[in-house]
């Protein structure tokens, strides 16, 4: 019933649609989908739709910055769901019915890289998200995940895919030492079901802690926020031990000015255009500041 339904809503909207009316459908695709079982076919509706309203908008001919901003206010409202990629074996799942802040933002980056396609097709999606997920675009089992925040900049860097500015804008020195997953094993099933996955991760561990990382402390957030661009990948560093950053989401610059943070929220439970960065994190003892990484146009 829910594609018959969604099928007749995408053959009859407009082109033309506006942005925000767009938002409100989605929301009413989103709701009618919450006790749906087929989250992959769904998450193909609603893709083809972004990619539609998107070339009728002409939104795939604005820089990647500008193209991520507009897609993700498309994505506003959606639910806030984690553990969407876990499962047995390893694949490249994506669910676009339900985000949290980790996959917002890569969906958000990906579909902004493949809508420059002549005809993009949620296979392309896929395989563009397997390019960014994963150590050097590989999957070879659960370890070859870019699991740690720190890990997938670092990888996305190398692959050309994000620059990172943290320290042209100022950052100092992040002292990292991840360990998080290799001592509390038993947050992670697939670590519970294989343990001699643990050593492997602990390696990837130590390679991501022989890094150099910066981050913008909080104080300095405020300041250098004019710098900012629509877009920006937005890493919220922490200081919980183990762990590197606690939260992701990206930059958008609101009609006023304000460079605001757009980001799949776990306390609002959706989807969420927040309120400056530099307020954001205040909103967190633990949060410490922030690493940005600027997505860079497709190579």
């Amino acid at each position: 019933m829910f594609r018959r339904d969604f099928l007749r809503f995408f053959a009859l909207t407009p082109l033309l649609l506006s942005s925000d009316l767009v938002i409100e459908q989605t929301k009413k695709l989103l709701s009618s989908v919450e006790n749906n079982s087929d989250k992959e076919a769904t998450s193909w509706y609603i893709f083809d739709h972004i990619i539609a309203h998107a070339k009728a908008a002409g939104i795939a001919k604005l820089p990647i910055g500008e193209r991520m901003g507009k897609i993700g206010m498309l994505m506003l409202g959606t639910p806030y769901v984690g553990g969407t990629l876990e499962g047995e074996p390893e694949s490249c799942k994506i669910d676009l019915t339900g985000l949290d802040c980790v996959t917002f933002f890569e969906n958000v980056l990906g579909i902004a890289r493949v809508m420059r396609k002549g005809d993009a097709k949620f296979q392309d999606l896929t395989a563009e998200i397997a390019r960014t997920r994963y150590r050097d675009g590989k999957i070879d089992g659960y370890t070859s995940r870019l699991h740690y925040t720190a890990d997938w900049i670092a990888n996305n860097v190398e692959k050309g895919i994000v620059k990172n500015i943290t320290r042209e804008l100022g950052g100092v020195e992040f002292p990292l030492k991840v360990s998080f997953m290799s001592e509390h094993p038993q947050y992670y099933p697939p670590l519970v079901s294989d343990s001699t996955l643990v050593p492997e991760i602990a390696q990837r561990e130590q390679a991501v802690n022989s890094l150099k990382h910066y981050y913008i402390p909080s104080a300095n957030v405020k300041a250098i926020q004019p710098q900012l661009q629509t877009g920006d990948i937005i890493a919220v560093a922490t200081s919980k031990e183990g762990l590197d950053y606690a939260h992701t989401g990206i930059a958008l610059r609101d009609e006023r000015g304000n460079l605001r943070f757009l980001h799949a929220s776990l306390t609002r439970k959706r989807v969420f255009l927040d309120k400056t960065i530099a307020t954001y994190l205040k909103t967190v003892p633990t949060h410490i500041g922030i690493t940005v990484v600027r997505p860079l146009e497709n190579n």
